[in-house]
């Protein structure tokens, strides 16, 4: 008979052992609660942060300590296996992203610098690097490979601290987005390449490369034909049950089954994300997929940097400071110096190059993925391999502040001296755009006008077959709520020209306006009112204009009726124009008067609509038509 302590205890154990499977994903989590909010506030990216933390948890740093002073065991996360995973996942998620957010039409407008000064930068630098360490008699393959890793720069860094200054929209930041850009395209056939070399085996390289593109196409093709007959029937479906729950379930399912078939053909798994994302890219979900991915990359992405930084052994810095620090001296000088001579070649300015410059000068997250696979295989020695991440490292650290050194020196250059690309910017076609929330008869008829007067716009809608009718006629729609911070964010509305509500719920013109407020306080805020009790309240919220459809329907009837009975039209037109002007400049004056009251009654509502009832017990300056004028 067993014994009950003897079965207490073996239970305890295998729960504490159950439990310990845990404490990574734990001590994870506990780190991002720390270091986001911290490096956001700091206005430095979250990303060094996760590679310093990842460093100071890890094998190499407080883990060193760990045996010896056992307290410190649950502090460190000693087994880098037990977050491989979801670190692999990390960079999966990051490969369909950038699938996804790649706009044909962004391309083809900056498609001299994307292959132009793109390629440029890649290949020179590359060319460079593999030159130095062929003459240091490393292999040819992977001094290849190392110099590619190397030349890439990081977008996980440079583009956020370019959006926290507001200047992804000048030539500078646009010129490094190009960059960018081309090295993101250039990440999926390196992988492929490191793939194809890995499984050489000593046979003959022409047979291996030719049977493993011929498997490769064969693969892409199946992905590619399957995505385009069953992704978008899957969303239109999907989105029609207006469950986020599954909504989210799918975009996680077609993330992971196309890894999963590209892993199964011999492919790398991050590249099948990459070709789920651009397949996705032009449909109607493209937006609300992003927004809905957008944490879990964010998460996964940062689990990556963790792992990165457990890699990362603090002595060999303190063992040879010198030799990094010549190293990456070096590695900022070979890239600067390729993209300052490459930008100058193609006609940008002097400050532009030199700002574009430092912000591509050192290395990139991309460099972690290719060394460590190429290291994987053999193709890397250990010890070039080890050296070539810590230099990355060690100048991603220092981009902000190349940033800030850039912005400094773009400042001192006169504007006589300034060249073509920057007297005349390249349009970006993802920035300017008017937003319009509500794609029904109202927000298409706001569609119709701007496109009549060539102003480009974008329009959100939440009725998936809808959207899909639009779509089909060649409106700019996409599937979303409008309401949600995160997919304004994924509108561009940090650049948008204006906003334009014209959803029919009037809480959901509230929501809508709410949240776009929050997101630019600046922005123009065009919104559809249910009457002028509404049409104060919207005005108390912010917005510019708010158009009530009761008057708008009094004024046009009144605009029938006048020229039906004879009254010059210029008169009617005139008239009109100016009771429009004076029920607005009431509504606004009666807004001030009355915002108090809005708020009082905000706080003791009792079971009626928030916000509602304030306007209606203040007397305006003038009488205005209620719905019951209508």
């Amino acid at each position: 008979m067993t014994d009950p302590v003897q079965a207490g205890t073996q239970i305890a154990a295998e729960a504490g052992a159950h439990a310990g499977g845990y404490r990574e994903a734990i001590l994870f989590l506990v780190t991002a609660g720390i270091v986001v909010p911290l490096f956001h506030r700091l206005r430095v990216s979250p990303v060094l942060g996760f590679i310093g933390a990842g460093a100071l948890l890890g094998p190499f740093g407080l883990g060193r300590f760990a045996e010896a002073h056992p307290w410190l065991a649950p502090f460190t996360i000693g087994n880098r296996a037990a977050i491989a995973h979801l670190a692999e996942f990390g960079v999966i998620f990051l490969m369909f992203m950038i699938g996804i957010e790649l706009s044909w039409e962004r391309l083809r407008v900056l498609r001299r610098l994307v292959f132009g000064l793109g390629a440029i930068q890649v290949g020179a630098s590359a060319a460079v690097i593999a030159a130095i360490l062929v003459a240091l008699n490393q292999p040819v393959a992977g001094a290849v490979l190392v110099g590619l890793a190397l030349a890439l720069s990081s977008t996980a860094v440079v583009l956020p601290v370019l959006a926290e200054q507001k200047r992804l929209g000048t030539p500078a930041g646009r010129s490094s987005f190009a960059v960018l850009l081309f090295q993101d395209l250039a990440v999926a056939p390196i992988l492929f390449a490191i793939a194809v070399l890995g499984r050489r085996d000593g046979g003959d390289l022409g047979g291996v490369l030719a049977l493993a593109l011929g498997q490769a196409a064969v693969a892409l093709a199946v992905i590619v034909v399957a995505g385009r007959v069953a992704l978008r029937p899957l969303f239109h479906l999907v989105a029609r049950t207006r469950s986020p729950e599954l909504f989210m379930a799918a975009c996680l399912l077609v993330i992971v089954a196309t890894a999963l078939v590209a892993a199964g053909s011999g492919l790398s798994m991050t590249l099948g994300a990459f070709v789920a994302g651009l397949l996705l890219a032009e449909t109607e979900y493209r937006r609300a997929i992003e927004a809905t991915i957008d944490p879990f990359k964010g998460l996964l992405l940062g689990v990556f940097f963790v792992s990165v930084g457990m890699n990362l052994d603090p002595a060999q810095l303190v063992a040879a400071p010198g030799a990094i620090l010549g190293l990456s001296i070096g590695l900022l000088a070979i890239k600067g110096g390729v993209v300052l001579a490459g930008a100058r070649f193609m006609g940008l300015s002097r400050s532009v190059a030199l700002e574009t410059a430092l912000l591509l000068g050192p290395g990139g997250e991309f460099a972690f993925v290719l060394i460590g696979g190429a290291m994987a295989v053999g193709l890397v020695p250990e010890p070039v391999g080890g050296a070539a991440l810590i230099v990355t490292t060690v100048t991603m650290i220092a981009i902000p502040g190349l940033a800030a050194l850039g912005r400094r020196a773009s400042r001192r250059v006169s504007r006589e001296q300034l060249g073509r690309a920057q007297s005349e910017p390249v349009p970006d076609p993802q920035q300017n755009r008017v937003i319009v929330a509500g794609y029904g008869r109202v927000g298409r008829l706001v569609g119709e006008m701007l496109t009549r007067h060539a102003i480009p716009y974008l329009a959100l809608d939440s009725d998936p077959g809808r959207v899909a009718e639009q779509r089909r006629l060649g409106n700019p729609v996409y599937f979303g709520d409008s309401a949600n911070p995160e997919m304004l964010r994924r509108c561009d509305i940090a650049t948008a020209r204006a906003l334009v509500v014209t959803l029919d719920s009037p809480r959901a013109v509230e929501a809508v306006v709410q949240a776009a407020r929050a997101e630019r306080p600046d922005l123009t805020i065009v919104a559809r009112a249910r009457d002028a009790r509404h049409a104060t309240q919207l005005y108390e919220m912010g917005v510019d204009d708010a158009v009530p459809e009761t008057i708008e329907a009094s004024l046009q009837l009144s605009e029938a009726v006048l020229a039906d009975v004879g009254v010059p039209m210029g008169l009617v037109i005139a008239s009109i124009h100016e009771r429009r002007d004076e029920f607005r400049s009431v509504l606004k004056r009666k807004e001030s008067q009355t915002r108090p009251v809005f708020r009082a009654r905000r706080t003791v509502g009792k079971g009626r609509e928030t916000g509602r009832e304030g306007p209606a017990e203040a007397k305006p300056a003038e009488p205005v038509p209620v719905e019951k004028s209508a």
